[in-house]
């Protein structure tokens, strides 16, 4: 079977990387396509992945989005029409599944955040849609979604491919007791339709703590790198290139996540994380900060930070979101084989 993964955005990488492989060892054909997205491209080729760039992100603007969205349905039409495809697989891929309807194969698309506009069409023409067993749908959305196309998983999404290495990253975390407090900062995603907080709204807490503690910002585009490349910021590290997951985890003493999938991974591996996101949270943020796996600090300081840290207690055990996590992985390997 030949099978169309459409890898729009940074965390698509993770999340499929080992079905990607897996796949591959079975004997099924991969085709990958992706768009010069946040570490999008940056992450394909650390993994060594095959792809090809089709179409460009068109930013935050929604009119610019609304224009955007055909132009690269006909790029990826004309990019596959010929490729002969038999199933289409994306995480909130809001082409893809329309995309796979006109070239006339079936789709799966999977998605964890309740706010995204694009969930309508991509509901709409997906033949499967598969969802957190926590993830509500309201009235408008089953309007789009039938009953018969919605698969459910149980967990998070991060726990599809976090449940193979987390217990390894958890062991190598105690053995490798930071000497100085490592904090690693992911800041807001500013592209993105769902997000409505401001801009930068880190740069205060930043400025602060970088005299007392070792600081990394795990920048998402050129636009953060230029930016905390100023002068007033010379005491952070600020990677060119993306750190591997593994690797944050293993050295982090404290996680500070403006966005999503990135802080909640931190919290599924046992890594204290506090998330400063400036909207309302998804419920599967709800549903880590429920579990005490997470804290959630709109309006973070440097004072409310050095208390965190002093109070820095042993995590609750979270294997069951592991377990959890594999179950989800089997759920999504079915659904496409």
């Amino acid at each position: 079977m030949r099978i169309w993964f459409d890898l729009s955005n940074s965390p698509h990488i993770n999340m499929f990387y080992d079905l990607i492989k897996e796949l591959e060892l079975e004997g099924h054909e991969i085709v990958i396509t992706a768009r010069p997205l946040a570490n999008t491209v940056a992450l394909l080729n650390q993994k060594k992945l095959k792809f090809t760039i089709v179409g460009q992100h068109y930013g935050k603007n929604i009119f610019k989005k609304i224009f955007g969205f055909p132009i690269r349905v006909i790029q990826l039409v004309n990019f596959l029409k010929h490729k002969n495809i038999n199933y289409a697989v994306s995480q909130s891929s809001f082409h893809s599944p329309l995309v796979a309807k006109i070239i006339g194969v079936s789709s799966l698309y999977t998605n964890d955040n309740e706010h995204a506009l694009g969930n309508l069409p991509s509901f709409f023409f997906a033949t499967k849609v598969l969802l957190p067993e926590k993830l509500k749908l309201n009235w408008f959305k089953r309007l789009f979604c039938s009953k018969h196309k919605i698969l459910r998983y149980p967990g998070i999404k991060e726990g599809i491919y976090l449940w193979r290495n987390a217990e390894k990253i958890q062991m190598l975390r105690k053995a490798n007791p930071n000497k100085e407090v490592h904090i690693y900062i992911r800041p807001e995603p500013q592209t993105a339709q769902y997000y409505k907080g401001d801009e930068n709204f880190l740069d205060d807490l930043i400025f602060e703590l970088q005299s007392k503690y070792k600081i990394t910002i795990l920048a998402r585009n050129e636009n953060q790198l230029n930016h905390y490349s100023q002068p007033i910021f010379i005491f952070i590290n600020l990677p060119i290139k993306p750190i591997p997951l593994e690797e944050i985890a293993i050295h982090c003493t404290l996680f500070i996540g403006a966005g999503g999938s990135m802080t909640r991974e931190m919290a599924l591996l046992g890594v204290p994380t506090i998330s400063v996101y400036q909207d309302n949270l998804l419920e599967v943020d709800q549903l880590l900060i429920d579990e005490g796996l997470m804290w959630h600090e709109m309006k973070l300081t440097a004072h409310k930070t050095d208390e965190y840290l002093h109070n820095l207690t042993v995590l609750p055990n979270n294997n069951n979101f592991i377990e959890t996590g594999k179950q989800a992985y089997q759920i999504l390997k079915k659904s496409i084989v």
